[in-house]
């Protein structure tokens, strides 16, 4: 059976502005992205089914057989084995979620109104279904997620300046420098990825994961439930916050119960809110509403798409959405929605679209990355989709 990944219509609405620029297996939970959760769970390599302008740069392979899951869904070893039971033209359904179905090729317009023999899942089933379950799941999918990533691999030693308190381990990959730091592993592991470097002073509480190339300043205090992704510069203080990767919040500041896509830097002194002080739930933009809705929780920070940015002191409020590709900077707290493609703060402008190219091609290539001609094809896609849903 050919395996791939598919985006839920629904649910790949739910998590803009993160899937702007992403299929929703490339978002990152825990230590792996969804995609990487499956690939490891089935030893197997899957492709991805998503909307057209995607398509060049994550390809979606087709066999006469192929076996298309939720790309939203964790795995597990029941919800494999009743999908690896599926046969053709069936399809497993929880609630109004389709997890799974086999079938032969389809394009990502026709899975979404496949038909065929529907088979209930009863068991619980866990899934992305909002921006937010991002960082609520996140802690807890450090610790699956650690079984499987160290799983038949040895620790490195860490050096003998750094303090180490509780049960939970410390893996340590290749690479690894970390000097005078406290480790507390009471509540969860630590993940220390490739070449991570951790500089004196800093104080990390688990489940927290810092994958490969990341960097966390001196001083830094990260409590747990923190994912800093791939080439992630991180300092200030940090709570149950997820970055995917290739991201700067280099300096002091707060943020707490957040999300924060690729090529973000955050400016020295940013903080955000996360906690509203009636203590009442706090309520977040949502794209297909195109209104305020309510989250259901306590603790909601901020949500930025990749490539935005926000100038120094920039202060977020309770439940603030940033779109992609948006400079937020000024005095006083920020709108609590701030579109994409935007220059300003409480009063802003459009970006220029020619800027905004110019400023994403400068920061990849500071991470080495090359940002080519499929790149600025889904750059201009982006561009207009902007106009379709947030306007």
């Amino acid at each position: 059976m050919n395996f791939i990944l598919f985006d839920s219509l629904t649910i790949r609405e739910n998590l803009l502005p993160l899937t702007y620029f992403r299929p929703v297996s490339q978002i990152r939970c825990g230590i792996f992205t969804l995609k990487e959760k499956w690939e490891t769970s089935l030893n197997t390599h899957f492709t991805e089914l998503t909307e057209t302008y995607l398509q060049k740069k994550f390809p979606v392979v087709y066999q006469e057989d192929n076996v298309y899951i939720n790309a939203a869904v964790f795995p597990d070893d029941d919800l494999i084995n009743a999908i690896n039971s599926l046969k053709p033209n069936e399809q497993l359904l929880s609630g109004s979620h389709v997890v799974a179905l086999r079938t032969g090729r389809l394009s990502w317009k026709e899975l979404q109104n496949f038909e065929g023999r529907r088979i209930e899942y009863v068991k619980p089933v866990e899934m992305l279904r909002h921006t937010y379950d991002i960082f609520s799941k996140n802690g807890w999918q450090i610790k699956k997620d650690f079984v499987l990533a160290t799983r038949n691999k040895i620790s490195q030693q860490m050096s003998e300046t750094n303090i180490h308190i509780g049960s939970h381990p410390v893996f340590v990959a290749k690479g690894v420098s970390a000097e005078a730091v406290v480790f507390n592993t009471e509540d969860g592991p630590v993940y220390l990825g490739e070449n991570v470097k951790i500089l004196e002073g800093s104080l990390i509480r688990g489940p927290f994961a810092a994958l490969d190339g990341t960097v966390i300043k001196m001083g830094a205090k990260i409590y747990g439930g923190t994912t800093l992704g791939p080439n992630t510069k991180a300092g200030g203080e940090i709570k149950d916050t997820v970055f995917f990767g290739n991201a700067n919040k280099g300096h002091d500041g707060y943020l707490g119960d957040s999300v924060i896509g690729e090529w973000c830097n955050l400016g020295a002194g940013t903080n955000n809110s996360n906690l509203k002080n009636n203590y009442s739930k706090v309520k977040l933009w949502q794209y297909p509403q195109r209104d305020y809705v309510n989250t259901g929780l306590q603790f909601c920070g901020l949500i930025m798409g990749d490539h935005s940015k926000s100038g120094i002191a920039t202060m977020f409020n309770t439940g603030t959405v940033v779109g992609v590709s948006s400079n937020v900077f000024g005095a006083g707290y920020q709108p609590k929605f701030f579109p994409s493609f935007k220059w300003g703060g409480q009063s802003y402008t459009d970006y220029r679209f020619d800027k905004a190219i110019e400023v994403a091609e400068v920061m990849m290539q500071r991470r080495h990355k090359k940002f080519d001609a499929i790149e600025k094809e889904i750059f201009n896609k982006v561009y207009k989709l902007v106009k379709e849903k947030e306007i």
